[in-house]
């Protein structure tokens, strides 16, 4: 008799070595981040890429215009499935931004306009207009064209240097007119869209050498983006020296993310301070052990505390860091269900409240309805099987947060992968990666 198959829930690693059609790619991305198999502004931003660049390299296209299409098409599919991850939206303008630059660069070299982008004019719908849960009022409405979506300046990678090369004039080049049987002249070219000479099959020997270099430049950009995403932490973590200082008393909440942790390890090799962990569970979970670890060799103690002592113990406290899942661009944040009570009371003590996070969350939206972005998670643990009486007949509602926003007012100093920036100042990051065309992407 054949041994059992035993089934196992598809992860962050078996989607991304999955061997898959790019149609079914797609559908199970979608899946994963409906489903929460995949969660985390990181996961969902490398998943995220990574259908980016399936689209890119499987997709059939043969201009610009055909390879934008396929690219909005996939990204409102993400974003629909996890409208309340922004870092979709962002990793989709910096692959939509890639493509997009290749034109520019083009057309800057052979001394035209670039502002003319040819037909890239193709109206499309609002990457969230679907995605707000009912009864909700969405804060942000669609973009009317390709051209808002499409007009993205790509990042310079901070781990690559070396200026990047145009490969879109490789599909510049206008197909001379040619006359058909009937004596008319019919134009084989159209600007920026210009066809790519041999059709627009894709692996095959119709492909063009054209097509493909183009098609490896873009690649090359996703992998960038994605070397981004994988050290940013670490990136993070280089500046935790001078953002904490001896004898400091810090203050996280509940199990520190990744980042945090790096952050935390980072600045006990030189610093010695206090670390209190409001709501964490004694003994540690293994989550957090190896931060235990490399904190308690560093000989910098660590303090649990309930999530009713926090006032309390807030006037012994220099700084309050909290990890953002998302960082809008008027300086609010989405951070994890319990941090807003620690900004609440550190912003009361006049404490330094830090928020950490790479600049791939980095959003051009300005959350204005922030709690349609909340997420809500499953009140298992409030209210378990014996209280269904209560539940059920008693017509008692119980919600979980997983999410919370955060003003800015309650935010002192931001900490990304470029450096610590006030309020002020990510107005110029936000200039750095997204022209101002994109930043109007869905208006009200």
């Amino acid at each position: 008799m054949a041994p059992t198959q035993h089934g196992y829930a598809p992860t962050l690693d078996s989607f991304l070595h999955a061997k898959l059609h790019l149609e079914a790619a797609i559908e199970q991305a979608c899946s994963l981040l409906k489903r929460r198999q995949i969660r985390g502004p990181e996961s969902c931003a490398l998943v995220t890429a990574h259908v980016m660049s399936l689209v890119v390299s499987k997709a059939k296209w043969a201009d610009v215009d055909q390879l934008l299409d396929r690219v909005c098409q996939a990204g409102r599919k993400l974003v629909d499935a996890q409208p309340q991850e922004l870092v979709i939206g962002n990793i989709v303008r910096r692959v939509l931004g890639l493509i997009h630059d290749e034109v520019e660069a083009d057309r800057t070299e052979n001394g035209e306009d670039p502002s003319v982008t040819g037909s890239m004019s193709g109206s499309i719908s609002d990457l969230r207009a679907d995605s707000v849960q009912p009864g909700q009022v969405p804060s942000i409405v669609a973009s009317p064209s390709y051209t808002a979506l499409a007009r993205t300046t790509r990042q310079p990678s901070l781990i690559v240097t070396g200026p990047y090369q145009s490969m879109f004039n490789l599909l510049s080049a206008v197909e001379p007119a040619s006359v058909t049987a009937s004596g008319e002249v019919s134009s084989a070219g159209s600007g920026a869209s210009t066809p790519v000479p041999g059709g627009p099959t894709h692996g095959g020997k119709g492909e063009s050498s054209r097509t493909a270099a183009l098609r490896d430049e873009i690649l090359d950009g996703i992998e960038e983006i994605k070397d981004e995403i994988g050290q940013a932490d670490d990136q993070i973590a280089g500046f935790a020296e001078s953002q904490i200082r001896p004898g400091d008393t810090v203050m996280v909440y509940a199990e520190p993310s990744r980042t945090i942790e790096k952050f935390l390890i980072k600045a006990a090799a030189r610093r010695r301070y206090t670390l209190y962990l409001v709501g964490a569970t004694a003994p540690p979970t293994s989550g957090i052990s190896s931060l235990y670890k490399r904190l308690g060799a560093a000989k910098c103690p660590i303090v649990h505390l309930s999530s009713t002592a926090v006032s309390a113990y807030m006037s012994r406290v220099n700084r309050v860091v909290i990890d953002a899942r998302a960082i809008a661009a008027n300086g609010g944040i989405l951070a994890g269900a319990g941090s807003l009570r620690l900004a609440r009371a550190a912003r009361a003590q006049r404490r330094t409240v830090l928020v950490v996070g790479g600049v791939y969350k980095l959003s051009p939206e300005a959350l204005t309805n922030p709690d349609a972005f909340v997420e809500w998670g499953e009140p298992g643990q409030l209210a378990r099987f014996a209280d269904g009486s209560l539940v059920g007949d008693g017509g008692l509602a119980i919600e979980t947060a997983v999410t919370e926003f955060l003003p800015a007012s309650l935010i002192d100093i931001y900490v990304t992968n470029l450096g610590p920036h006030t309020k002020d100042y990510l107005e110029s990051v936000i200039a750095d990666h997204y022209k101002r065309e994109e930043l109007e992407l869905y208006k009200q």
